[in-house]
């Protein structure tokens, strides 16, 4: 798939991918008509939490000395702004699946929207294939933005 491709990233499981990439208005409107499909919610949370580890690995690895200088640079990079950033780069939003309403309003180019759908793709990429390869991807992503050490 081309998003893969962007991505950086093959998905073993292609379901993963999918779901990562669904909207939560998406999948109602899918369920009211006897589809079904889970959105993108709980991976967004996993993906979260695995970005927040894999930037402190790295800040720590670049050199960062102190807490409080890991905590500062940490939330830096994982700003709603530079995370669409990021998703931009990526070209992620024309793969979102959005709800009528989100499509009318473009949502895919809200930053909201991308973070949310970055953060579910490191969470499917987690299932996918565990924590060190969901850190490669996420290095790959950042190193722009890392500080070098």
């Amino acid at each position: 798939m081309a998003i893969e491709e962007n991505l950086g990233y093959v998905f073993s499981d292609k379901s993963l991918l999918e779901r990562a990439l669904t909207r939560k208005a998406y999948a109602l409107e899918q369920k009211q008509r006897d589809q079904d499909y889970e959105d993108q919610e709980i991976y967004r949370t996993l993906g979260d939490a695995v970005l927040k580890l894999a930037l402190v690995d790295l800040l720590i690895k670049a050199g960062c000395q102190t807490r409080d200088e890991i905590t500062r640079k940490k939330m830096a990079l994982e700003r709603e702004e530079g995370l669409a950033k990021i998703a931009r780069n990526l070209l992620i939003g024309s793969f979102i699946k959005l709800g009528i309403g989100e499509e009318k309003q473009q949502a895919d180019q809200e930053p909201k929207v991308l973070a949310e759908t970055l953060e579910a793709l490191i969470g499917a990429i987690y299932f996918d294939a565990g924590y060190e390869t969901s850190k490669r991807v996420v290095t790959e992503w950042f190193k722009d933005f890392l500080p070098q050490g």
